[in-house]
C-alpha cells in the first residue's frame, strides 16, 4: 500500500523547495516536491507557476513540520557538526 502524501508547505522556487527536501530528507523524512510543469521548464520561482508544494507521507507529518519551525526560527543554525571523517 502506497503512503497517503500530505502537503506541509509551498515554496517560491525549486531553490528553497530543494533546501527545504534536503533538510527533512537528512532527517529521514520522504520528500515529493510537486510544481507546474511550465514552471518547472521554465525555470520560474514567481506566480503560481513558480510555487512548489511540498508533500511528505501523512506517518511524518508532526516531525516534518517541527522541523520546519526549528528551521525558520533559526535554532538550526548552531548545531555542532560531528567532527569524525
Amino acid at each position: 500500500m502506497s503512503p497517503s502524501w500530505v502537503l506541509i508547505r509551498e515554496v517560491a522556487g525549486e531553490l528553497q523547495a530543494e533546501i527545504l527536501r534536503g533538510l527533512l530528507e537528512a532527517n529521514e523524512i520522504p520528500v515529493l516536491l510537486s510544481q507546474e510543469g511550465a514552471g518547472r521548464v521554465y525555470g520560474l520561482s514567481v506566480s503560481t507557476l513558480g510555487r512548489v508544494e511540498i508533500l511528505v507521507p501523512s506517518q511524518y507529518v508532526e516531525a516534518a513540520k517541527s522541523i520546519m519551525a526549528d528551521y525558520e526560527s533559526g535554532n538550526l543554525e548552531n548545531l555542532e557538526m560531528d567532527e569524525n571523517p
